[in-house]
């Protein structure tokens, strides 16, 4: 329904801490199978991964190794098929260890009430998101065929409007003013802004609150967003 309220949750930081490293390697793999480079090697300059897309990412350490930005393009695709294989062989088999505290609970209560639609809003390509979230065990949370990730755009800025388009109906996606993207990030932040819908921050992932402040609100963890987001739903009851 269009006065649902849809929340769009990042990932890593916000979700879930320390179910990187299987992602990064896969990522490495990928990239030398696809594109013949070495990427510990290839970077000339630290890149801060947080809030960035899988593409994003890849085409910074690309660049960085001399691969032409035509190069990069063709072949994109089997960049993500051949990571997202060697993703499903490293991913390890119970991330439950990474899920942030309070999140369960949190996942728990909002999927009990009525107006709420939860999706993923996250720079993992979508194949990466979706068996992050089922080792880590809150995966059965975020319904198929909903929210934005990094298989869809490189840009972060354009997945709040792929998000909402999806949650809605046939020519009419979801409305703006019934749209929170929740991250940790200040990239969570500018692409909230980009689509004009709010942004809560938590401050679980990298970043201070006090880089965090664009956001609309920002609260240190699951358990204070719990509280902001029942302020967001005076009237809303348990499912039946």
């Amino acid at each position: 329904m269009a006065n649902e309220l849809l929340l769009l949750f990042d990932i890593d930081g916000t979700l879930l801490s320390g179910a990187t490293d299987a992602h990064r390697d896969a990522m490495h793999e990928a990239l030398r199978a696809v594109y013949s480079i070495d990427p510990s090697r290839a970077l000339r300059r630290p890149l801060a991964p947080a809030g960035r897309t899988d593409p994003e990412i890849a085409r910074a350490i690309l660049l960085d190794a001399g691969v032409s930005a035509q190069r990069i393009d063709d072949r994109a695709e089997d960049l993500r098929e051949e990571c997202c294989r060697a993703y499903v062989r490293l991913c390890p088999r119970d991330l439950t260890r990474t899920v942030l505290p309070g999140v369960p609970e949190l996942l728990g209560w909002l999927s009990s009430r009525q107006g709420i639609k939860l999706g993923l809003l996250t720079g993992n390509y979508e194949m990466v998101a979706r068996l992050k979230l089922a080792r880590a065990g809150i995966g059965r949370r975020f319904p198929s065929g909903q929210g934005a990730f990094g298989s869809d755009a490189e840009d972060r800025v354009a997945l709040p409007a792929i998000a909402r388009r999806r949650a809605g109906t046939t020519g009419a996606p979801h409305p703006r003013e019934h749209t929170i993207v929740i991250g940790d990030t200040p990239r969570d932040i500018a692409c909230a802004r980009a689509d004009a819908v709010r942004c809560f921050a938590v401050s679980s992932g990298p970043f201070a609150p006090g880089e965090l402040g664009a956001a609309d609100a920002v609260v240190p963890d699951a358990s204070a967003l719990r509280d902001l987001l029942e302020a967001e739903l005076p009237h809303a009851s348990p499912a039946s």
